[in-house]
């Protein structure tokens, strides 16, 4: 279909909001022809209906940190930007629950919620955006007590690629009232519709924290280690692990939150458990955060039963052996997570062949490997040895459920698992 581009401006234009000429940095390398910026839900979804009519590929847009995660788009005629969208629509403190809009800061939002005592439990950076964190199902450290984003949703409010606006759940934690619409979008990364806002779930911020942290050589005792802290009637908020190089000695820390009284004693008793445990008031240095990889680094995730966590690290013992490769490895064992980086200057072809690898070991164990972010020469040594998302698990019902929110697949094309 052709496209008059002056048309789409003057469309674009008339519906509110604001319109701006775009750049490669809009759309992860991508030069879309337009960047709009509505400022509220209704204008967000008259934007999205001039979309569908002229049949534009759009990508949503929060503070674009996490555009370059997963396969990039094939193809963007607008972007979204979020950015206008980005206050605290309202905070029932008494209810433990917020409403936020897609564009706001984490750290906004955390700051405001903190003067009520409160917080939305997510280890993300602050300078991340509510629906880019949804959108990606960013979590950090303690998602082993309190989930990920989609776990702390209760309701949720997008617009679909036909403009129609939606909407589940409500604003008290009780209230399942319609289809749960937020676990669904939570992780979709723009290819089913566009987030305006998200209700939380909030927690009271801690009165105390101790990290309680030890240093293994041999696997085994490491993760033992682990299962004991992550099982632990201790109630650990997060159970990390790192080990900065192959074959390196392995940290395992813990983080125990609470009241004062509480947490001195319940620390206390968790270096007992981890055999030879020190206790800190502030995280070690190696503490992860949330993942993220540098410029030029791979980015490679790897889920798997907690039980399967030795199995899991000989598995990335191997890969870094067969390929000469010396990843950093860190993540949250105790939920069955681990995020592996690979230095910008590794071969393209080690790197792919390191995944593959990996996915193949892992896959024995009813887990999996994804890459989250490459470079564009790792994309595509990937490309002949399963993509960067390998075999995935029920896609043929994902394939429907995209079709029934963008049967044109016009959101974020090219970003849906491979083979879709």
């Amino acid at each position: 279909m052709s496209v008059d581009l002056d048309v789409v401006r003057k469309d674009l234009l008339a519906v509110g909001g604001e319109v701006r000429e775009a750049g490669s940095a809009d759309a992860d390398g991508l030069v879309p022809s337009f960047v709009a910026l509505p400022g509220a839900t209704d204008e967000a979804a008259a934007v999205m209906r001039v979309a569908a009519e002229h049949e534009l590929a759009v990508v949503p847009r929060g503070t674009g940190s996490r555009l370059a995660w997963g396969t990039p788009a094939s193809r963007c005629d607008l972007v979204i930007d979020m950015s206008r969208m980005a206050g605290v629509v309202d905070h029932a403190a008494g209810d433990l629950v917020a409403r936020v809009q897609a564009g706001a800061l984490m750290s906004d939002v955390q700051a405001t919620l903190a003067q009520a005592g409160q917080e939305i439990a997510l280890d993300v950076p602050g300078d991340a955006s509510v629906g880019g964190i949804v959108g990606s199902g960013l979590a950090g450290p303690r998602r082993l007590r309190y989930g990920t984003p989609r776990d702390l949703l209760i309701g949720i409010t997008i617009v679909r690629a036909d403009g129609t606006i939606a909407k589940s759940g409500g604003k008290v934690v009780k209230n399942v009232a319609g289809y749960d619409l937020g676990k669904l979008f939570a992780g979709s990364a723009g290819t089913l519709g566009l987030i305006t806002e998200a209700t939380f779930r909030l927690h009271p911020l801690p009165a105390a924290c101790a990290y309680v942290t030890a240093e293994y050589i041999a696997v085994s005792v490491a993760c033992d280690a682990v299962a004991a802290a992550a099982n632990s009637p201790l109630v650990s908020s997060a159970v990390e692990l790192t080990r900065a190089e192959p074959g390196g000695p392995i940290q395992v820390g813990v983080l125990l939150e609470g009241s004062a009284d509480g947490v001195a004693a319940r620390s206390a008793r968790m270096a007992d458990l981890l055999g030879k445990g020190s206790v800190a008031d502030a995280a070690p240095a190696w503490w992860p955060s949330a993942p993220r990889a540098d410029a030029g680094e791979t980015l490679i995730r790897v889920s798997f039963w907690v039980s399967a966590l030795s199995r899991a690290l000989d598995a990335i013992e191997a890969a870094t052996v067969k390929t000469g490769l010396s990843p950093l490895v860190a993540g949250s064992a105790g939920a069955g997570v681990l995020y592996v980086r690979v230095g910008a200057d590794s071969q393209p072809g080690a790197v792919a062949e390191f995944a593959a690898t990996l996915r193949a070991a892992v896959a024995g164990e009813r887990g999996a490997v994804v890459v989250l972010t490459a470079p564009a020469a790792v994309r595509e040594e990937l490309a002949g040895r399963g993509g960067m998302n390998g075999p995935v698990p029920g896609l043929a019902l994902m394939r429907s459920v995209k079709d029934q929110f963008d049967p044109s697949h016009r959101m974020a094309p090219g970003r849906f698992p491979e083979g879709a």
